[in-house]
Protein backbone atom coordinates (compact mmCIF):
# COMPACT_ATOMS: atom_id res chain seq x y z
CA UNK A 1 0.00 0.00 0.00
CA UNK A 2 3.09 2.28 0.87
CA UNK A 3 4.33 1.77 -2.29
CA UNK A 4 1.21 2.70 -4.49
CA UNK A 5 0.84 5.68 -2.52
CA UNK A 6 4.71 6.36 -3.43
CA UNK A 7 4.61 5.47 -7.32
CA UNK A 8 0.75 7.93 -7.61
CA UNK A 9 2.53 10.54 -5.94
CA UNK A 10 5.69 10.40 -8.39
CA UNK A 11 3.56 10.42 -11.33
CA UNK A 12 1.50 13.57 -9.78
CA UNK A 13 4.74 15.39 -9.59
CA UNK A 14 5.41 14.55 -13.25
CA UNK A 15 2.08 15.45 -14.52
CA UNK A 16 2.29 18.81 -12.58
CA UNK A 17 5.77 19.61 -14.01
CA UNK A 18 4.89 18.39 -17.48
CA UNK A 19 1.62 21.13 -17.65
CA UNK A 20 3.01 24.45 -19.11
CA UNK A 21 3.14 27.00 -16.70
CA UNK A 22 1.50 30.62 -18.27
CA UNK A 23 4.38 33.31 -18.29
CA UNK A 24 2.94 36.38 -15.40
CA UNK A 25 5.87 39.34 -15.34
CA UNK A 26 8.18 38.42 -17.69
CA UNK A 27 11.13 40.20 -18.50
CA UNK A 28 11.52 41.53 -21.96
CA UNK A 29 13.56 40.60 -24.30
CA UNK A 30 15.13 43.37 -26.34
CA UNK A 31 14.57 42.86 -29.87
CA UNK A 32 18.98 42.78 -31.03
CA UNK A 33 18.98 39.93 -28.69
CA UNK A 34 16.90 37.65 -31.49
CA UNK A 35 18.93 35.15 -33.52
CA UNK A 36 17.45 32.89 -36.25
CA UNK A 37 16.51 29.10 -34.82
CA UNK A 38 15.47 30.28 -31.60
CA UNK A 39 12.23 28.49 -29.95
CA UNK A 40 9.31 30.10 -28.90
CA UNK A 41 5.69 29.65 -27.44
CA UNK A 42 3.39 31.90 -28.35
CA UNK A 43 0.00 32.15 -25.72
CA UNK A 44 -3.66 32.58 -26.75
CA UNK A 45 -7.17 31.12 -26.51
CA UNK A 46 -8.07 28.53 -28.46
CA UNK A 47 -11.64 27.93 -26.64
CA UNK A 48 -13.38 29.47 -23.31
CA UNK A 49 -11.52 31.87 -21.54
CA UNK A 50 -8.17 29.84 -20.61
CA UNK A 51 -4.69 30.88 -23.01
CA UNK A 52 -2.70 27.70 -24.25
CA UNK A 53 0.34 27.58 -25.50
CA UNK A 54 1.52 27.13 -29.79
CA UNK A 55 5.44 26.57 -30.48
CA UNK A 56 6.93 28.59 -33.09
CA UNK A 57 10.43 28.97 -34.52
CA UNK A 58 12.21 32.56 -35.00
CA UNK A 59 12.91 32.95 -38.95
CA UNK A 60 14.41 36.69 -38.67
CA UNK A 61 13.62 39.98 -38.38
CA UNK A 62 12.23 42.60 -41.09
CA UNK A 63 14.30 45.79 -40.46
CA UNK A 64 12.07 48.90 -41.09
CA UNK A 65 8.94 46.91 -42.41
CA UNK A 66 5.94 49.13 -40.92
CA UNK A 67 8.22 52.30 -41.62
CA UNK A 68 11.38 53.81 -40.27
CA UNK A 69 12.33 52.12 -37.13
CA UNK A 70 9.38 50.11 -36.65
CA UNK A 71 10.72 46.41 -37.70
CA UNK A 72 8.54 42.86 -37.71
CA UNK A 73 10.29 39.59 -35.84
CA UNK A 74 9.13 37.12 -38.78
CA UNK A 75 8.57 33.27 -37.09
CA UNK A 76 7.48 29.99 -38.28
CA UNK A 77 4.78 28.55 -36.69
CA UNK A 78 6.09 24.85 -35.79
CA UNK A 79 2.87 24.16 -33.64
CA UNK A 80 1.11 21.27 -36.14
CA UNK A 81 -2.50 22.55 -34.65
CA UNK A 82 -1.72 26.30 -35.92
CA UNK A 83 0.55 25.11 -38.94
CA UNK A 84 -2.62 23.86 -40.59
CA UNK A 85 -4.36 26.39 -40.27
CA UNK A 86 -2.42 29.72 -40.18
CA UNK A 87 -2.55 33.06 -37.83
CA UNK A 88 -6.23 33.30 -36.99
CA UNK A 89 -7.98 36.60 -37.09
CA UNK A 90 -8.42 36.93 -33.44
CA UNK A 91 -4.69 36.36 -32.22
CA UNK A 92 -4.04 39.49 -32.82
CA UNK A 93 -1.77 40.30 -29.63
CA UNK A 94 -0.94 36.86 -28.28
CA UNK A 95 2.42 37.55 -26.69
CA UNK A 96 5.60 35.84 -27.80
CA UNK A 97 7.89 34.39 -25.19
CA UNK A 98 11.14 32.99 -26.11
CA UNK A 99 13.28 31.67 -22.84
CA UNK A 100 10.68 32.86 -20.05
CA UNK A 101 10.97 36.45 -21.46
CA UNK A 102 8.56 38.59 -23.87
CA UNK A 103 9.92 39.53 -27.25
CA UNK A 104 6.72 40.52 -29.19
CA UNK A 105 3.33 39.82 -30.24
CA UNK A 106 1.55 38.26 -32.99
CA UNK A 107 -0.19 40.58 -35.15
CA UNK A 108 0.73 39.70 -38.85
CA UNK A 109 -0.41 37.22 -41.42
CA UNK A 110 2.44 36.23 -43.77
CA UNK A 111 0.57 35.23 -46.98
CA UNK A 112 -2.34 33.11 -47.05
CA UNK A 113 -1.64 29.86 -49.52
CA UNK A 114 2.37 28.90 -48.42
CA UNK A 115 2.93 25.52 -48.07
CA UNK A 116 4.67 26.30 -44.42
CA UNK A 117 2.80 28.67 -42.43
CA UNK A 118 4.37 32.11 -41.04
CA UNK A 119 3.67 34.82 -39.14
CA UNK A 120 4.66 38.70 -38.45
CA UNK A 121 5.09 39.71 -34.66
CA UNK A 122 5.64 43.47 -33.62
CA UNK A 123 8.11 43.86 -30.84
CA UNK A 124 7.14 44.47 -27.50
CA UNK A 125 9.43 47.85 -27.21
CA UNK A 126 7.22 49.18 -29.83
CA UNK A 127 3.99 48.52 -27.91
CA UNK A 128 4.99 49.82 -24.76
CA UNK A 129 5.16 53.19 -26.32
CA UNK A 130 1.80 53.12 -26.98
CA UNK A 131 0.89 53.30 -23.75
CA UNK A 132 3.35 56.32 -22.69
CA UNK A 133 1.53 58.47 -25.77
CA UNK A 134 -0.61 61.16 -24.43
CA UNK A 135 -4.61 60.34 -24.21
CA UNK A 136 -5.41 63.75 -25.78
CA UNK A 137 -7.84 63.20 -28.30
CA UNK A 138 -6.70 63.41 -32.24
CA UNK A 139 -8.77 65.86 -34.34
CA UNK A 140 -9.49 63.14 -37.17
CA UNK A 141 -5.89 61.31 -37.78
CA UNK A 142 -3.97 59.51 -35.73
CA UNK A 143 -0.69 61.34 -34.40
CA UNK A 144 2.89 59.23 -35.79
CA UNK A 145 4.90 57.33 -33.96
CA UNK A 146 7.69 58.18 -32.30
CA UNK A 147 10.78 56.74 -34.33
CA UNK A 148 13.62 54.79 -32.26
CA UNK A 149 16.94 54.02 -33.74
CA UNK A 150 18.02 50.26 -34.72
CA UNK A 151 20.23 49.45 -36.73
CA UNK A 152 21.67 46.02 -35.43
CA UNK A 153 22.19 44.23 -38.49
CA UNK A 154 23.59 41.01 -36.87
CA UNK A 155 20.83 39.39 -38.37
CA UNK A 156 19.94 39.12 -42.39
CA UNK A 157 17.03 40.62 -43.02
CA UNK A 158 14.31 38.69 -44.98
CA UNK A 159 12.30 40.49 -48.23
CA UNK A 160 8.86 39.74 -48.34
CA UNK A 161 6.80 41.97 -50.94
CA UNK A 162 4.02 44.37 -49.24
CA UNK A 163 1.44 42.41 -50.71
CA UNK A 164 2.57 39.71 -48.72
CA UNK A 165 1.71 40.80 -45.06
CA UNK A 166 -0.99 42.16 -43.67
CA UNK A 167 -2.34 43.48 -40.04
CA UNK A 168 -4.47 40.07 -38.64
CA UNK A 169 -7.91 41.42 -38.92
CA UNK A 170 -9.40 41.72 -35.46
CA UNK A 171 -12.98 38.90 -35.63
CA UNK A 172 -15.41 41.52 -35.55
CA UNK A 173 -18.50 39.94 -34.59
CA UNK A 174 -21.87 41.12 -34.30
CA UNK A 175 -24.89 40.12 -31.82
CA UNK A 176 -28.77 40.74 -31.94
CA UNK A 177 -28.37 40.81 -35.87
CA UNK A 178 -30.03 38.65 -38.85
CA UNK A 179 -27.71 37.39 -41.17
CA UNK A 180 -29.97 39.13 -43.50
CA UNK A 181 -29.42 42.36 -41.95
CA UNK A 182 -25.48 41.85 -41.62
CA UNK A 183 -25.46 41.05 -44.93
CA UNK A 184 -26.93 44.02 -46.00
CA UNK A 185 -24.57 46.15 -44.09
CA UNK A 186 -21.83 44.39 -44.68
CA UNK A 187 -20.01 46.53 -47.14
CA UNK A 188 -20.94 50.19 -45.80
CA UNK A 189 -18.75 48.21 -43.08
CA UNK A 190 -16.17 46.68 -44.77
CA UNK A 191 -15.87 50.49 -46.61
CA UNK A 192 -14.86 51.73 -43.00
CA UNK A 193 -12.39 48.59 -42.73
CA UNK A 194 -14.32 46.46 -40.84
CA UNK A 195 -14.44 42.96 -41.67
CA UNK A 196 -17.50 41.84 -40.33
CA UNK A 197 -18.35 38.34 -39.29
CA UNK A 198 -21.99 37.49 -38.87
CA UNK A 199 -21.58 34.21 -36.62
CA UNK A 200 -21.38 35.80 -33.25
CA UNK A 201 -22.76 36.46 -30.28
CA UNK A 202 -23.48 39.08 -26.66
CA UNK A 203 -23.68 38.05 -23.39
CA UNK A 204 -25.18 41.60 -23.27
CA UNK A 205 -28.93 42.64 -23.66
CA UNK A 206 -31.46 45.85 -23.16
CA UNK A 207 -31.89 44.97 -19.36
CA UNK A 208 -27.95 45.88 -18.52
CA UNK A 209 -26.63 46.76 -21.95
CA UNK A 210 -23.20 48.23 -20.30
CA UNK A 211 -22.77 45.05 -18.04
CA UNK A 212 -20.06 47.92 -16.33
CA UNK A 213 -17.90 45.56 -13.68
CA UNK A 214 -16.84 47.48 -10.98
CA UNK A 215 -13.86 45.61 -9.92
CA UNK A 216 -13.03 43.81 -13.13
CA UNK A 217 -10.85 40.40 -12.47
CA UNK A 218 -6.97 41.40 -13.53
CA UNK A 219 -6.46 40.43 -17.30
CA UNK A 220 -3.28 37.94 -18.15
CA UNK A 221 -1.42 37.98 -21.32
CA UNK A 222 -2.90 35.74 -23.26
CA UNK A 223 -6.33 36.15 -22.71
CA UNK A 224 -8.68 37.13 -24.99
CA UNK A 225 -10.26 40.80 -24.61
CA UNK A 226 -12.96 42.58 -27.27
CA UNK A 227 -12.92 46.29 -28.49
CA UNK A 228 -16.64 46.46 -28.50
CA UNK A 229 -18.13 49.80 -31.18
CA UNK A 230 -21.92 48.50 -29.15
CA UNK A 231 -23.41 47.40 -26.59
CA UNK A 232 -26.90 46.28 -25.66
CA UNK A 233 -29.20 44.58 -28.26
CA UNK A 234 -27.80 45.26 -31.13
CA UNK A 235 -23.73 44.69 -29.94
CA UNK A 236 -20.49 45.12 -32.26
CA UNK A 237 -17.03 44.37 -30.89
CA UNK A 238 -13.66 42.95 -32.64
CA UNK A 239 -12.15 40.07 -30.53
CA UNK A 240 -8.32 40.22 -29.85
CA UNK A 241 -6.03 39.15 -27.44
CA UNK A 242 -3.92 40.44 -24.77
CA UNK A 243 -0.33 41.13 -25.00
CA UNK A 244 1.11 43.14 -21.63
CA UNK A 245 -0.45 43.41 -18.20
CA UNK A 246 0.96 46.43 -15.89
CA UNK A 247 -2.10 46.31 -13.37
CA UNK A 248 -4.25 47.65 -14.71
CA UNK A 249 -3.15 48.89 -18.03
CA UNK A 250 -3.69 46.86 -21.16
CA UNK A 251 -2.19 46.50 -24.24
CA UNK A 252 -3.48 44.37 -27.13
CA UNK A 253 -3.74 43.67 -30.44
CA UNK A 254 0.27 44.55 -31.95
CA UNK A 255 -1.34 46.57 -34.89
CA UNK A 256 -4.02 49.26 -35.25
CA UNK A 257 -7.67 48.46 -35.23
CA UNK A 258 -9.34 51.48 -37.10
CA UNK A 259 -6.14 53.98 -36.71
CA UNK A 260 -8.04 56.32 -34.66
CA UNK A 261 -5.01 57.30 -32.60
CA UNK A 262 -6.18 59.07 -29.15
CA UNK A 263 -10.10 57.83 -28.79
CA UNK A 264 -12.54 56.33 -26.28
CA UNK A 265 -13.94 52.94 -26.94
CA UNK A 266 -14.59 50.37 -24.85
CA UNK A 267 -13.10 47.21 -23.48
CA UNK A 268 -15.08 44.18 -23.01
CA UNK A 269 -14.65 41.01 -22.14
CA UNK A 270 -15.26 37.54 -24.34
CA UNK A 271 -15.24 34.05 -24.43
CA UNK A 272 -14.43 31.81 -27.47
CA UNK A 273 -16.41 29.84 -28.64
CA UNK A 274 -14.57 28.09 -31.32
CA UNK A 275 -12.15 28.34 -34.05
CA UNK A 276 -12.86 28.32 -38.00
CA UNK A 277 -10.25 26.90 -39.95
CA UNK A 278 -10.16 28.21 -43.68
CA UNK A 279 -6.86 28.19 -46.06
CA UNK A 280 -8.07 32.15 -46.98
CA UNK A 281 -8.24 33.43 -43.70
CA UNK A 282 -9.18 31.38 -40.43
CA UNK A 283 -11.28 33.12 -37.85
CA UNK A 284 -12.16 32.75 -33.80
CA UNK A 285 -16.18 33.06 -33.20
CA UNK A 286 -16.61 34.66 -29.98
CA UNK A 287 -19.46 35.94 -27.52
CA UNK A 288 -18.92 39.58 -26.11
CA UNK A 289 -19.62 39.93 -22.48
CA UNK A 290 -19.76 43.43 -20.40
CA UNK A 291 -17.47 46.54 -20.57
CA UNK A 292 -15.18 46.12 -18.03
CA UNK A 293 -12.59 49.50 -18.94
CA UNK A 294 -12.04 51.50 -21.92
CA UNK A 295 -8.93 51.69 -25.18
CA UNK A 296 -7.67 54.79 -25.06
CA UNK A 297 -5.20 54.24 -27.67
CA UNK A 298 -5.54 53.10 -31.81
CA UNK A 299 -1.78 53.24 -33.00
CA UNK A 300 0.37 51.84 -35.56
CA UNK A 301 1.76 49.25 -32.41
CA UNK A 302 -1.27 48.45 -30.88
CA UNK A 303 -4.25 49.44 -28.93
CA UNK A 304 -3.66 50.68 -25.20
CA UNK A 305 -6.40 51.00 -22.67
CA UNK A 306 -6.95 50.78 -18.64
CA UNK A 307 -9.51 48.37 -16.50
CA UNK A 308 -12.19 49.99 -14.93
CA UNK A 309 -12.70 52.92 -16.78
CA UNK A 310 -15.86 53.17 -18.40
CA UNK A 311 -16.21 55.14 -21.18
CA UNK A 312 -19.07 57.52 -22.65
CA UNK A 313 -21.41 56.46 -25.50
CA UNK A 314 -24.35 57.45 -26.91
CA UNK A 315 -27.74 55.86 -26.44
CA UNK A 316 -30.11 54.48 -28.73
CA UNK A 317 -33.46 53.55 -28.05
CA UNK A 318 -36.04 51.83 -30.73
CA UNK A 319 -39.52 51.99 -29.85
CA UNK A 320 -42.82 50.62 -31.48
CA UNK A 321 -46.10 52.59 -30.81
CA UNK A 322 -48.99 51.04 -31.43
CA UNK A 323 -47.32 47.47 -31.10
CA UNK A 324 -48.11 46.89 -27.47
CA UNK A 325 -46.07 43.48 -27.82
CA UNK A 326 -43.07 44.44 -29.47
CA UNK A 327 -40.66 44.91 -27.09
CA UNK A 328 -38.52 47.97 -27.89
CA UNK A 329 -34.31 48.06 -28.55
CA UNK A 330 -32.09 49.75 -26.52
CA UNK A 331 -28.51 50.04 -27.41
CA UNK A 332 -25.64 52.00 -26.61
CA UNK A 333 -22.62 53.30 -29.27
CA UNK A 334 -18.89 54.71 -29.38
CA UNK A 335 -18.90 58.21 -30.26
CA UNK A 336 -17.01 57.67 -33.25
CA UNK A 337 -17.96 60.26 -36.34
CA UNK A 338 -18.18 56.99 -39.11
CA UNK A 339 -19.07 54.43 -36.97
CA UNK A 340 -21.99 55.91 -34.87
CA UNK A 341 -24.10 56.50 -38.05
CA UNK A 342 -23.81 53.32 -39.71
CA UNK A 343 -24.00 50.87 -36.27
CA UNK A 344 -27.18 53.44 -35.26
CA UNK A 345 -28.70 52.66 -38.96
CA UNK A 346 -28.11 48.54 -38.55
CA UNK A 347 -29.82 48.82 -34.93
CA UNK A 348 -32.75 50.70 -36.80
CA UNK A 349 -32.45 48.23 -39.65
CA UNK A 350 -32.60 44.76 -37.13
CA UNK A 351 -36.15 46.28 -35.74
CA UNK A 352 -37.54 46.87 -39.49
CA UNK A 353 -36.32 43.47 -41.51
CA UNK A 354 -34.61 41.15 -38.89
CA UNK A 355 -37.69 40.25 -36.42
CA UNK A 356 -40.70 37.63 -36.52
CA UNK A 357 -42.87 40.56 -35.28
CA UNK A 358 -41.98 42.85 -37.57
CA UNK A 359 -44.34 42.35 -40.68
CA UNK A 360 -44.49 46.38 -41.87
CA UNK A 361 -45.50 45.27 -45.04
CA UNK A 362 -48.16 47.63 -45.72
CA UNK A 363 -45.59 50.63 -44.85
CA UNK A 364 -43.84 52.11 -41.90
CA UNK A 365 -42.67 55.83 -40.84
CA UNK A 366 -39.88 56.28 -38.85
CA UNK A 367 -39.45 59.50 -36.55
CA UNK A 368 -35.92 60.16 -35.62
CA UNK A 369 -35.08 62.35 -32.39
CA UNK A 370 -31.71 63.68 -32.04
CA UNK A 371 -30.72 65.24 -28.69
CA UNK A 372 -27.86 67.40 -28.72
CA UNK A 373 -26.27 68.80 -25.30
CA UNK A 374 -27.72 72.80 -24.51
CA UNK A 375 -30.00 72.49 -27.82
CA UNK A 376 -33.52 71.65 -28.23
CA UNK A 377 -33.97 68.32 -30.12
CA UNK A 378 -33.66 67.72 -33.78
CA UNK A 379 -36.51 65.45 -35.71
CA UNK A 380 -36.52 64.03 -38.81
CA UNK A 381 -39.72 61.89 -40.44
CA UNK A 382 -39.53 59.47 -43.33
CA UNK A 383 -41.99 57.37 -44.77
CA UNK A 384 -41.76 53.93 -46.56
CA UNK A 385 -43.74 52.21 -48.23
CA UNK A 386 -42.43 48.83 -46.44
CA UNK A 387 -39.48 46.78 -45.77
CA UNK A 388 -38.31 46.63 -49.70
CA UNK A 389 -38.16 50.46 -49.50
CA UNK A 390 -36.19 50.85 -46.59
CA UNK A 391 -33.99 48.93 -48.05
CA UNK A 392 -33.41 50.12 -50.90
CA UNK A 393 -33.17 53.54 -49.16
CA UNK A 394 -31.09 52.44 -46.16
CA UNK A 395 -28.00 54.28 -48.06
CA UNK A 396 -29.46 57.77 -48.35
CA UNK A 397 -30.51 57.15 -44.27
CA UNK A 398 -27.25 56.24 -43.39
CA UNK A 399 -26.06 59.73 -45.00
CA UNK A 400 -28.47 61.67 -43.95
CA UNK A 401 -27.80 60.64 -40.17
CA UNK A 402 -24.57 61.51 -41.05
CA UNK A 403 -25.50 64.85 -41.89
CA UNK A 404 -26.88 65.29 -38.48
CA UNK A 405 -24.05 63.27 -36.36
CA UNK A 406 -21.12 64.83 -38.22
CA UNK A 407 -20.87 68.22 -38.43
CA UNK A 408 -17.74 70.42 -39.61
CA UNK A 409 -17.86 73.35 -36.84
CA UNK A 410 -17.64 71.28 -33.41
CA UNK A 411 -17.03 68.14 -31.91
CA UNK A 412 -20.48 67.44 -30.42
CA UNK A 413 -21.97 63.96 -30.53
CA UNK A 414 -25.78 63.25 -29.49
CA UNK A 415 -26.12 62.66 -25.90
CA UNK A 416 -29.65 60.45 -27.11
CA UNK A 417 -30.95 59.44 -30.20
CA UNK A 418 -34.48 58.06 -30.24
CA UNK A 419 -36.20 56.08 -33.06
CA UNK A 420 -40.51 55.90 -33.44
CA UNK A 421 -41.61 53.32 -36.42
CA UNK A 422 -45.18 53.36 -36.91
CA UNK A 423 -47.23 51.15 -38.85
CA UNK A 424 -49.30 53.12 -41.80
CA UNK A 425 -52.86 52.15 -41.82
CA UNK A 426 -52.27 51.19 -45.41
CA UNK A 427 -49.42 51.56 -47.97
CA UNK A 428 -48.59 55.08 -48.50
CA UNK A 429 -47.33 55.33 -52.15
CA UNK A 430 -49.18 57.70 -54.25
CA UNK A 431 -49.18 58.53 -58.00
CA UNK A 432 -50.14 61.93 -59.53
CA UNK A 433 -52.48 61.62 -62.58
CA UNK A 434 -52.84 65.51 -63.12
CA UNK A 435 -52.46 68.98 -62.11
CA UNK A 436 -54.69 71.67 -63.37
CA UNK A 437 -54.46 75.07 -63.25
CA UNK A 438 -57.64 76.92 -63.15
CA UNK A 439 -56.50 80.28 -65.83
CA UNK A 440 -52.91 81.42 -67.33
CA UNK A 441 -53.51 84.64 -66.38
CA UNK A 442 -54.93 86.40 -63.53
CA UNK A 443 -55.38 89.95 -61.85
CA UNK A 444 -54.60 91.01 -58.52
CA UNK A 445 -57.34 90.56 -56.07
CA UNK A 446 -58.65 87.40 -58.67
CA UNK A 447 -59.10 83.36 -57.27
CA UNK A 448 -57.04 80.72 -59.05
CA UNK A 449 -58.10 77.13 -58.03
CA UNK A 450 -55.09 74.47 -58.21
CA UNK A 451 -56.87 70.60 -59.23
CA UNK A 452 -54.17 67.92 -58.18
CA UNK A 453 -55.69 64.59 -59.61
CA UNK A 454 -54.04 61.16 -57.60
CA UNK A 455 -54.35 58.06 -56.93
CA UNK A 456 -53.60 55.93 -54.03
CA UNK A 457 -51.79 53.33 -54.17
CA UNK A 458 -54.40 50.26 -55.28
CA UNK A 459 -57.14 52.86 -54.78
CA UNK A 460 -59.72 54.85 -56.74
CA UNK A 461 -59.56 58.25 -58.47
CA UNK A 462 -59.40 61.02 -55.82
CA UNK A 463 -58.68 64.74 -56.33
CA UNK A 464 -57.28 67.53 -53.87
CA UNK A 465 -58.54 71.20 -54.33
CA UNK A 466 -56.45 73.99 -53.48
CA UNK A 467 -57.82 77.80 -54.17
CA UNK A 468 -55.60 81.27 -53.68
CA UNK A 469 -56.63 84.70 -53.96
CA UNK A 470 -53.79 86.57 -55.86
CA UNK A 471 -52.37 89.28 -53.85
CA UNK A 472 -51.73 93.20 -55.13
CA UNK A 473 -47.83 92.81 -54.72
CA UNK A 474 -47.80 90.31 -57.44
CA UNK A 475 -48.83 92.47 -60.21
CA UNK A 476 -46.57 92.33 -63.18
CA UNK A 477 -44.57 89.32 -62.48
CA UNK A 478 -44.58 86.22 -64.56
CA UNK A 479 -44.40 83.31 -62.00
CA UNK A 480 -45.00 79.56 -62.22
CA UNK A 481 -47.04 77.11 -60.47
CA UNK A 482 -45.17 74.14 -59.16
CA UNK A 483 -46.02 70.71 -57.60
CA UNK A 484 -42.83 68.59 -56.20
CA UNK A 485 -41.94 66.94 -53.22
CA UNK A 486 -40.32 68.44 -50.35
CA UNK A 487 -36.83 67.97 -51.30
CA UNK A 488 -36.79 68.90 -54.74
CA UNK A 489 -38.49 72.15 -53.85
CA UNK A 490 -35.61 72.64 -51.23
CA UNK A 491 -33.39 72.29 -54.29
CA UNK A 492 -35.37 74.43 -56.70
CA UNK A 493 -35.13 77.63 -54.10
CA UNK A 494 -30.92 76.99 -53.29
CA UNK A 495 -31.83 75.35 -50.20
CA UNK A 496 -29.24 72.76 -50.97
CA UNK A 497 -29.13 69.38 -48.47
CA UNK A 498 -26.09 69.72 -48.98
CA UNK A 499 -24.88 72.00 -46.14
CA UNK A 500 -22.23 74.29 -47.09
CA UNK A 501 -19.51 74.96 -44.36
CA UNK A 502 -18.58 78.31 -45.65
CA UNK A 503 -22.28 79.22 -45.44
CA UNK A 504 -21.97 78.62 -41.79
CA UNK A 505 -20.18 80.09 -38.75
CA UNK A 506 -21.46 77.51 -35.68
CA UNK A 507 -22.43 74.05 -35.00
CA UNK A 508 -26.29 76.33 -33.64
CA UNK A 509 -26.67 77.43 -36.96
CA UNK A 510 -26.16 74.33 -38.74
CA UNK A 511 -28.64 72.77 -36.51
CA UNK A 512 -30.90 75.55 -37.31
CA UNK A 513 -29.93 74.67 -40.78
CA UNK A 514 -30.69 71.08 -40.50
CA UNK A 515 -34.08 71.93 -39.27
CA UNK A 516 -35.31 74.36 -42.11
CA UNK A 517 -35.74 71.53 -44.70
CA UNK A 518 -39.13 70.48 -46.05
CA UNK A 519 -40.60 67.52 -45.04
CA UNK A 520 -40.21 64.56 -47.12
CA UNK A 521 -43.87 63.12 -47.52
CA UNK A 522 -46.60 64.63 -49.51
CA UNK A 523 -46.15 66.96 -51.84
CA UNK A 524 -46.03 70.98 -52.00
CA UNK A 525 -47.96 73.35 -53.97
CA UNK A 526 -45.96 76.42 -54.81
CA UNK A 527 -46.34 79.99 -56.42
CA UNK A 528 -42.88 80.90 -57.47
CA UNK A 529 -40.80 83.58 -58.93
CA UNK A 530 -37.19 83.41 -60.72
CA UNK A 531 -35.18 85.79 -58.67
CA UNK A 532 -31.54 86.12 -58.02
CA UNK A 533 -30.56 85.33 -54.30
CA UNK A 534 -27.67 86.55 -52.26
CA UNK A 535 -27.14 84.12 -50.07
CA UNK A 536 -25.51 85.20 -45.98
CA UNK A 537 -25.13 82.12 -44.22
CA UNK A 538 -28.50 80.36 -44.46
CA UNK A 539 -30.31 83.94 -45.02
CA UNK A 540 -32.12 84.42 -48.62
CA UNK A 541 -31.83 88.34 -49.57
CA UNK A 542 -34.06 88.28 -53.28
CA UNK A 543 -32.66 91.14 -55.63
CA UNK A 544 -30.22 92.48 -53.51
CA UNK A 545 -28.95 95.71 -55.13
CA UNK A 546 -25.45 95.41 -57.05
CA UNK A 547 -23.72 97.89 -55.11
CA UNK A 548 -24.46 95.88 -51.64
CA UNK A 549 -23.77 92.76 -53.53
CA UNK A 550 -20.28 93.89 -54.77
CA UNK A 551 -19.43 94.83 -51.14
CA UNK A 552 -20.72 91.97 -49.79
CA UNK A 553 -18.81 89.25 -51.80
CA UNK A 554 -15.80 91.42 -51.79
CA UNK A 555 -15.42 90.96 -48.21
CA UNK A 556 -15.82 87.00 -47.94
CA UNK A 557 -16.98 85.38 -51.14
CA UNK A 558 -17.48 81.95 -49.49
CA UNK A 559 -19.65 83.46 -47.24
CA UNK A 560 -21.88 85.79 -49.61
CA UNK A 561 -23.14 84.11 -52.78
CA UNK A 562 -25.25 84.81 -55.57
CA UNK A 563 -27.31 82.23 -57.35
CA UNK A 564 -30.30 82.55 -59.43
CA UNK A 565 -33.37 80.28 -58.35
CA UNK A 566 -37.02 80.17 -57.63
CA UNK A 567 -38.53 81.88 -54.84
CA UNK A 568 -41.34 80.90 -53.15
CA UNK A 569 -43.86 83.74 -52.52
CA UNK A 570 -46.52 80.75 -51.81
CA UNK A 571 -46.79 77.41 -50.68
CA UNK A 572 -48.59 74.98 -49.25
CA UNK A 573 -47.72 71.19 -48.07
CA UNK A 574 -50.56 68.81 -49.65
CA UNK A 575 -51.48 65.31 -49.35
CA UNK A 576 -48.99 64.66 -46.03
CA UNK A 577 -48.84 61.37 -45.63
CA UNK A 578 -48.24 59.82 -48.47
CA UNK A 579 -45.11 59.05 -50.68
CA UNK A 580 -44.95 60.86 -54.29
CA UNK A 581 -42.21 61.19 -56.71
CA UNK A 582 -42.98 64.28 -59.42
CA UNK A 583 -42.03 67.16 -60.17
CA UNK A 584 -44.86 69.45 -62.60
CA UNK A 585 -44.45 73.25 -63.39
CA UNK A 586 -47.44 75.39 -64.98
CA UNK A 587 -47.48 78.99 -65.87
CA UNK A 588 -49.22 81.96 -64.06
CA UNK A 589 -48.90 85.12 -65.33
CA UNK A 590 -50.73 88.20 -63.00
CA UNK A 591 -51.64 91.10 -64.84
CA UNK A 592 -51.53 95.08 -64.16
Amino acid sequence: MKLRRCILSVLCVVVVEILPAQPIGAPLLPLNDLQPGMKGEVWTVFKGHDPEPFSVQVTGILRNALGPGKSMILCELTDPRVQSMGAVAGMSGSPLYIDGQLAGVLSYQIQRFETVRYAGFTPISDMLEVSSLPPVRDSFAPTPIPVKGDRDSRMAPVIVTASDFQPLTPAFSVGGLSPEVAALLAPQFQALGLSINGLGGSDSGSDHPRSAVPNPKSLRPGDVVAVALAVGDISLAGTGTVSHVDGNRILAFGHPMLRLGATELPMASAEIVTILPSQFNSVKISNTGGIIGAFSQDRLSGIYGELGRIPVMVPVDVVFPGRANRKALHFEVVRHEQVLPLIVATGLAQAVMGSNESGFSRGFKVTTTVDFPGSAPVELSQLYPGPQGFNQGLGDFVGNLSLWLFNPYERVFPSHIRFSIEDTPETPSGNIEQMLVSRTEAAPGEHVDFTVGWRPFQGDPLSELVGLDVPREWAGKELEVILSTGPALDELTGRSRIVAIAQLRSFEEYISALRDFRKGDGLYLAVMEKTRLMTDQRTLTPEMPGSLERIARSADEARFQRRDVLAPLWEKQILPGRLFNILARRPLKITD
